[in-house]
C-alpha cells in the first residue's frame, strides 16, 4: 500500500517507521530538514514540505496515494489545513489527527475517514493494562472486549485444549500462545525467544510460562486474572 505520513512528531515518526518495516510504501513529510534526514533511510522516501502551503504538496504522489495520514498535532491550525489541502487533491482514504473536541467536529465535516487521538488511545489502553493487573498487554476491540496477553495458569498446565475445557471455564477464546523456545546462536551461545505457535489445535498442550493471547469480555479476563493470582499466592 502506498501511504504518505504528514508531520514527524514522535508518533508520525514511529508510524511511518512502522508502517514501512511492515511493506508498505511510506512517503513521509514535515517542515523539519532534521526529521527528515532521521527518517530518509527507512522509508520509501521523504519530503520536506510547509504543511500550510498548498503548493508544497505536488512534490507528494497525492493523487495515486492509497491512504494518507495527517499526523501533525500542534494547535496552530497545522493540522487543520493540511487536511483540508489533501481532501481537495486526492480521493485517497485520509486519516487525521485530533488535538480536540471541536477539531473533530471540523474533521467530520470534512469528510475525513478516521480520526485518531494516540495520547488519548495510549493513556486509555496504559489504564487498562494498569487495572488489568496480571495483563501482559491487550488491546482494546471496543468498551466491552479485549484481546489481551495472559501467562497460562497452573490449572492447564500439561493438558491439552479440550482436556482443559479452557474456553467452558473461562468464556475466553484463544487465539494463539507464544511460547519461548532456546537456540544456539552461530557463536554458540544459548539463548530464548518467544515464538508464535500458530492457531491452537485440539491437541495443543499447555506448557509452563505459555503466554495466551486470548479474547474475550474485558469482566471475563479481569476474573481469569484474579483466579490465577489467588492460585499463585496458595
Amino acid at each position: 500500500m502506498k501511504i504518505v505520513v504528514i508531520g514527524l512528531g514522535n508518533f508520525g515518526m514511529a508510524l511511518a517507521i512502522h508502517l514501512a518495516d511492515s511493506g508498505n510504501e511510506v512517503i513521509a513529510a514535515d517542515r523539519d530538514i532534521e526529521k527528515i534526514e532521521l527518517i530518509k533511510d527507512k522509508v520509501s522516501h521523504a519530503v520536506a514540505l510547509d504543511a500550510t502551503n498548498e503548493n508544497a504538496y505536488h512534490s507528494l504522489p497525492l493523487k495515486s496515494t492509497d491512504l494518507a495520514i495527517v499526523a501533525i498535532g500542534e494547535k496552530d491550525g497545522a493540522a487543520m489545513m493540511s487536511t483540508a489541502i489533501i481532501k481537495k487533491i486526492t480521493n485517497a482514504r485520509v486519516v487525521a489527527r485530533s488535538s480536540s473536541p471541536i477539531q473533530d467536529t471540523i474533521l467530520e465535516a470534512m469528510g475525513v475517514d478516521n480520526i485518531i487521538h494516540p495520547e488519548q488511545e495510549f493513556a486509555e489502553r496504559l489504564t487498562k493494562k494498569i487495572n488489568l493487573k496480571g495483563s501482559i498487554d491487550n488491546f482494546e476491540i471496543d468498551d466491552d472486549y479485549l484481546v489481551s496477553e495472559v501467562t497460562v495458569c497452573d490449572d492447564v498446565v500439561g493438558k491439552d485444549l479440550i482436556e482443559s475445557n479452557f474456553r467452558s471455564k473461562y468464556n475466553l477464546n484463544i487465539i494463539t500462545i507464544l511460547r519461548q523456545k532456546e537456540y544456539t546462536n552461530i557463536i554458540g551461545r544459548k539463548s530464548s525467544k518467544k515464538e508464535v505457535i500458530g492457531m491452537p489445535q485440539p491437541e495443543t498442550v499447555f506448557q509452563k510460562n505459555d503466554v495466551l493471547v486470548v479474547f474475550g469480555k474485558n469482566s471475563d479476563i479481569e476474573k481469569y486474572l484474579e483466579k490465577d493470582a489467588k492460585r499463585s499466592n496458595h
